[in-house]
C-alpha cells in the first residue's frame, strides 16, 4: 500500500482551514457587527487560534492581507511536505499541526470554564493544575489528530520497512556476486 499525501495532508489542512475560517468569521464580523450569526460563528471559532493570531498580528501588523498569506505559505509548504519523496517532510508537518493543536486546545481553554481539572504533583512535591476543556470540538479535533498521527506512523514505518527490505535484497546479491 503506497502511502496517499491526501490523506498526510488532511490534518494540517483541516488545522489551517480552522485559522482561516476565525479569519474570515472576524472579517464578516466586521462588515456585519449587528448579526448574532456572525458573533456566533466567531465565539465558535475564536477558542481554536485566538492567542495564535495576536502573536502574528503583534509581530507583523495585523492585516488581514498577511493573515491570508500565512495561511496561504503554510499551506504550500504542508502541500509539499506531504508530497516529498523523503518520509521526513510529512512526518513533521502531521506533527507539527498535532502540536499545534493542543497548543491551541490548551491555551484556548483558559479563556472557558474547565471541564477537566487534573491536579499533579511532582517528585520534588510541587503541585500544578491542567486546566483543559474537553468538550466535543475539542475532543473531535484531537481524535482526528491523533488518528492522523497514527497513520503517519504507519506510512513512515511501512516505507522505512520497503526501504530495508531492498537493501537486504542488495546485499544479498552483492554478497552472492562476491
Amino acid at each position: 500500500m503506497m502511502r496517499k499525501p491526501i490523506l498526510l495532508f488532511a490534518f494540517p489542512a483541516l488545522m489551517l482551514l480552522l485559522l482561516a475560517a476565525e479569519r474570515t468569521a472576524t472579517l464578516l464580523l466586521g462588515f456585519y457587527p449587528a448579526s448574532p450569526a456572525m458573533w456566533h460563528v466567531w465565539l465558535e471559532l475564536r477558542p481554536f487560534s485566538t492567542v495564535f493570531w495576536q502573536q502574528v498580528d503583534f509581530y507583523l501588523g495585523g492585516s488581514m492581507a498577511l493573515d491570508a498569506a500565512v495561511i496561504l505559505v503554510a499551506s504550500v509548504a504542508c502541500w509539499m511536505a506531504c508530497q516529498a519523496k523523503k518520509s521526513a517532510g510529512f512526518f513533521l508537518a502531521n506533527h507539527a499541526a498535532l502540536l499545534f493543536a493542543g497548543l491551541m486546545i490548551a491555551v484556548g481553554s483558559h479563556s472557558e470554564t474547565a471541564s477537566t481539572i487534573a491536579a499533579f504533583t511532582m517528585p520534588h512535591g510541587f503541585q500544578f493544575s491542567l486546566m483543559i476543556d474537553f468538550n466535543w470540538q475539542n475532543s473531535l479535533l484531537l481524535c482526528l489528530g491523533l488518528a492522523a498521527c497514527a497513520y503517519c506512523h504507519v506510512a513512515f514505518l511501512r516505507e522505512a520497512r520497503l526501504r530495508a527490505g531492498t537493501r537486504a535484497v542488495r546485499v544479498l546479491a552483492l554478497q552472492r556476486d562476491l
